[in-house]
């Protein structure tokens, strides 16, 4: 493979970096977008190991000595994403200095665009700098806080890359993004391109099963399947005012959160929870994702809702997938990998794409998808 890279130029090698909501850990990619239709060439990822896991989730919430807290969690989230850079060029005998850049996404600790004073605010933690010293290569960063700047959400960034990657000349096309937080991309036929936070996607599933069963995530979905839906919870669920809300909207952990679940809980009359009353929250939690998307897709998606691909780590849920296709009758559900790209790829293959563009200095237009005022270049650049 080595010798075959080398063919390939240097100027069109991308790394991206991508660590989620559900604080899984990181996911890398190095592309080639120079090739036509532009490739893949490695993917590695690494997990976090508990006490960084812990660090960043706590600095989702208020709390004693943040500054000094979040300066050192990004310190250590770096060196996880130097890690998986490493890994990428091992596995593709490409040196550091044939990458241009790295688009490292950071980690999203707060998500307040705006509010308080009419901008608000989008904070991910990392420590660009390090990185570029670390692997001696160009990083481009902070994706998120020029278009919270110009008026917008600040998320989703992933359709832009949908658009790039999946479009398809004179056909819409649905996305769908399961990671923490589910967001929906829509394509239409004529070019143009929304796409908005539909709500939690795995983060609570993903909070409930480590509480009761100390997992990290529900295998294959195997716990939900073993549950039954509360419909009582969940309508109440339901019921809060971000699903009504009209894009443009994102979302992430400052709403939803064990926290937020509880008093839903405890409103609902479901003060003891046994195992089986357990298993059947997870069912309900996993209802709650598949029938929030499936309900702004036909809310929102027009006639080019014939085929909804998704991606992320809910992908992998075999019982959401089945659960999105019983709400979605007539409509071709299915995974990313059919389309060559798979599901745990997706997002750091579109930080990657970003960095090409802040790199190139492409003004990229987010006034669909987030309400900013106009284009704008997203990122910036830490020289090598």
């Amino acid at each position: 493979m080595a010798a075959g890279l080398q063919q390939v130029h240097p100027s069109n090698l991308f790394i991206g970096l991508m660590s989620g909501t559900s604080l899984d850990g990181v996911d890398g990619v190095l592309a080639d977008f120079g090739s036509q239709p532009p490739r893949i060439l490695a993917h590695a990822s690494a997990p976090f190991q508990a006490n960084l896991r812990q660090a960043l989730l706590d600095l989702n919430s208020p709390g004693d000595n943040e500054l000094h807290r979040a300066a050192l969690a990004g310190n250590g989230l770096v060196r996880v994403y130097a890690q998986v850079v490493q890994s990428l060029l091992q596995q593709s005998g490409v040196s550091a200095e044939a990458v241009r850049a790295i688009g490292a996404h950071g980690q999203t600790v707060r998500h307040r665009p705006g509010e308080f004073d009419g901008t608000g605010y989008t904070l991910q933690l990392n420590q660009p700098a390090l990185l570029a010293e670390l692997t001696g290569i160009k990083v481009a960063a902070d994706f998120r806080s020029r278009d919270v700047a110009a008026g917008g959400e600040g998320a989703p960034l992933a359709p832009l890359f949908h658009r790039a990657w999946f479009g398809r000349p004179g056909q819409g096309e649905a996305l769908l993004n399961l990671g923490g937080i589910a967001n929906l991309t829509l394509l239409r036929a004529d070019g143009g391109c929304t796409g908005f936070d539909c709500g939690p996607a795995n983060v609570l599933m993903d909070g409930w099963i480590a509480r009761h069963l100390g997992q990290p995530y529900d295998a294959g979905g195997a716990w939900a399947a073993s549950g039954r839906v509360l419909p009582e919870l969940l309508a109440r669920l339901k019921a809060e005012p971000f699903f009504q809300r009209l894009p443009p909207k994102s979302t992430g952990r400052d709403l939803f959160h064990l926290a937020w679940l509880d008093a839903e809980l405890l409103a609902s009359g479901l003060r003891r929870i046994d195992e089986t009353l357990a298993a059947d929250v997870q069912a309900t939690l996993a209802e709650l994702t598949a029938s929030t998307c499936a309900d702004d897709l036909r809310r929102h998606g027009g006639s080019g809702s014939g085929r909804l691909v998704v991606c992320g780590g809910g992908a992998l849920n075999d019982y959401l997938m089945s659960r999105l296709a019983a709400c979605l009758p007539g409509v071709q559900v299915m995974g990313s990998s059919d389309l060559g790209l798979p599901p745990l790829q997706v997002e750091a293959a579109a930080f990657a794409w970003l960095a090409w563009q802040a790199v190139l200095g492409q003004a990229q237009s987010l006034q669909s998808i987030t309400g900013a005022k106009g284009a704008r270049v997203l990122g910036c650049i830490y020289p090598a």
